[in-house]
């Protein structure tokens, strides 16, 4: 996700502590907030699609998803 986005979000959050949102900032939040959720989870599964376990006797296993 572009820094100018997550600078956006915090932007709204900001926002939102001294007023009320309109329903239009609410929603280009939300769908804001969504995208960078989807985002996180994309590079977290990235991440541990290449994290390899070393056991003691040397062997390496990598992780696998559960389906």
């Amino acid at each position: 996700m572009k820094k100018e986005k997550i600078d956006r979000i915090n932007q709204l959050a900001r926002a939102s502590k001294v007023r009320e949102l309109t329903p239009e900032e609410k929603q280009e939040q939300q769908k804001l907030r969504d995208e960078y959720r989807a985002s996180f989870r994309l590079s977290l599964v990235s991440q541990l699609d290449n994290t390899v376990i070393v056991n003691p006797d040397g062997t390496r296993k990598h992780l696998k998803k559960d389906k």
